[in-house]
């Protein structure tokens, strides 16, 4: 049975958009407005908006709103329940790898 993890899955959502990923690209190297974001994107900045709420519910982003600016910072943490996933995936054909590496030396 899967074991159903819906923050997870919004984190993967959200990354899933290369859009998105070009977003969180960018707050790696600081807080942005949503306008220094939409810059390099071509795309509106309504469209722009969309993504960052995408980002901001899965809780990639976190946004405050000072007067008509709207800040993003990146929440980091949020990555570790993918990194960790993705980490068991790994660690698991590791160990796959290693024991197909052993029995094609055996075979020898």
């Amino acid at each position: 049975m899967l074991k159903q993890d819906p923050a997870l899955d919004r984190v993967f959502h959200a990354l899933s958009d290369a859009s998105r990923r070009s977003i969180i690209d960018q707050l790696t190297r600081g807080s942005a407005s949503v306008s220094d974001l939409a810059e390099p994107l071509p795309m509106s900045l309504p469209a722009v908006l969309q993504h960052v709420q995408v980002l901001e519910d899965s809780g990639l982003v976190r946004t405050e709103k000072v007067g008509r600016v709207r800040t993003c910072r990146i929440e980091a943490a949020a990555l570790q329940p993918a990194e960790r996933w993705i980490q068991e995936r790994r660690a698991g054909w590791e160990r796959r790898l290693d024991r197909l590496g052993e029995y094609l030396a055996d075979e020898r």
